[in-house]
């Protein structure tokens, strides 16, 4: 993909006061670190973050790969200084156990609208009229995914570690689905590109995912496979009592999520203006599904992922100059 390369930004063009040089820059001489899980397809909103904070004089460390539950307690200990991917309501008790707010910042909404749910291909949902997870209790539905021969329903699930599994393996047990579905847990990518080569081939196939992520955009919902619903919510944790039912009564298992960037709160308040950029930046969703199917095509190198961000903030010059001015004006 060819992609336009940003020019830095003229500070003196975003600011009527004259212009400021990199001496008053609110970052300089502080070194930010920034965290992330080690999903590659996180690194783009991650990097757009941190390009606007070189913008603000910073110095930013590289992203150190985490997963997600170390990621929130360096954070609490002033170890990193924030992460783009906090995921709400998901990983509530992640945040709470970690100090919550007390510990740390978070103003405005990064991403809105993430979902997250179950998926069967469309030509085995209409043979077989599945349009609920808990028809899986049947035997012979559930046999139609037995991807290893075992007799039960083989559901591509999620990382040990992130929140989904114990979510999934939670609502396995409360649709009463223990004896004809197994969760296969380990590496997401590689278990998604084994239910893609699957479907491919013309196999049934069920999986969990979320957006925004590649995998939406090669499996396409209403064409090449279906969302299941659910029987009704089932979450774990202080998550229990959470309702996931739509406003159009469809029950997915799901609460849509946003997603936020977290900093550490003592930091955060040492640094207006990189509190300000926090609270204002604002990604759709739709972007980073577009970047993660480029990344899924092969323009997956650092460089790459480096250039994809060049091109957004090219494409949404005027936006990236305005986070520059609020959290410039927040000094």
């Amino acid at each position: 993909m060819q992609t336009p390369t940003i020019n830095a930004i003229t500070l003196a063009a975003i600011l009527t006061s004259p212009a400021i040089f990199a001496a008053d820059l609110p970052g300089k001489g502080i070194t930010v670190h920034p965290v992330q899980s080690p999903l590659p397809e996180e690194t783009f909103q991650t990097e757009i973050i941190n390009r606007a904070l070189k913008q603000l004089g910073y110095d930013v460390a590289p992203i150190e790969e985490v997963e997600y539950n170390v990621a929130y307690t360096a954070i609490a200990a002033g170890d990193a200084t924030y992460m783009a991917v906090n995921w709400m309501p998901l990983q509530q008790d992640m945040y709470s156990a970690s100090g919550g707010d007390k510990k740390f910042y978070r103003q405005g909404t990064y991403i809105s609208g993430a979902a997250q749910g179950y998926l069967i291909d469309k030509k085995t949902a209409d043979k077989y009229h599945i349009t609920d997870i808990s028809q899986l209790k049947d035997p012979k539905i559930a046999k139609l995914f037995d991807a290893n021969g075992d007799g039960k329903a083989d559901l591509a699930g999620c990382n040990p570690g992130w929140v989904c599994g114990s979510v999934i393996d939670t609502q396995i047990k409360a649709y009463e689905l223990s004896n004809t579905v197994t969760q296969n847990q380990g590496n997401y990518s590689a278990i998604i590109a084994d239910t893609l080569t699957r479907f491919k081939a013309g196999k049934p196939v069920l999986y969990w995912t979320w957006t925004p992520y590649w995998v939406s955009d090669e499996l396409k919902p209403g064409k090449d496979v279906v969302w299941l619903t659910v029987p009704f919510s089932a979450n774990p944790g202080s998550l229990k009592d959470l309702n996931t039912e739509l406003p159009n009564g469809k029950n997915y298992g799901f609460a849509v999520n946003n997603e936020y960037i977290v900093a550490n709160k003592e930091w955060a308040a040492k640094n207006p203006a990189a509190a300000k950029l926090f609270a204002v930046a604002k990604l759709p969703l739709a972007d980073v599904n577009a970047q993660n199917q480029l990344m899924h095509k092969g323009e997956s190198s650092a460089e790459n992922i480096q250039q994809h961000v060049d091109g957004w903030i090219h494409a949404h010059q005027a936006t990236f100059d305005d986070w520059i001015k609020q959290a410039l004006a927040a000094k």
